[in-house]
């Protein structure tokens, strides 16, 4: 996973966490559940959408499923609303979505046990991870998350 990382910046990093977080909450709800070829699929086509408008055509491109559609429309949506607080973040958004995009196409040679949802769980048992560490439960039930001292309410 290390390669998928490397050299990213503040900015690239934080949107691939956002991505990964919101890719992990669609595949947990949507039915047909994705594989990884519709992540990789949803990640690229949104990357050449933002690469094709960086040159001033305006064309979206489509992706070749109906899962990698319904979790494109989800990580576009998620970019909007980053982009209307920081509007240059499409530039660095598509770094972390080619990132992604090679991930989900690269993770069954790294995890073939996985098979095609290898990408995925891995995604899956990292972000556990990360919440597991980062957020603790108050004694009035509420979660703390100790990076940032945010309290979500059960």
């Amino acid at each position: 996973m290390l390669p998928l990382i490397q050299d990213l910046s503040e900015p690239q990093y934080r949107l691939l966490l956002a991505f990964q977080a919101i890719i992990l909450k669609h595949a947990a709800a949507a039915l047909p559940a994705p594989h990884d070829s519709d992540v990789g699929d949803a990640a690229g086509t949104l990357a050449s959408t933002i690469e094709t408008a960086g040159k001033g055509i305006i064309y979206e491109h489509q992706t070749a499923s109906v899962p990698a559609q319904r979790m494109a429309a989800e990580l576009r949506e998620l970019l909007a609303e980053i982009e209307r607080e920081a509007p240059a973040a499409a530039r660095e958004a598509v770094t972390a979505l080619r990132r992604i995009e090679q991930g989900a196409r690269d993770a069954a040679a790294a995890f073939p046990e996985d098979g095609a949802t290898a990408y995925l769980g891995l995604l899956s048992r990292m972000m556990a991870d990360v919440g597991s560490r980062t957020a603790e439960r108050s004694p009035g039930g509420e979660r703390q998350d100790r990076t940032t001292g945010l309290i979500i309410a059960p």
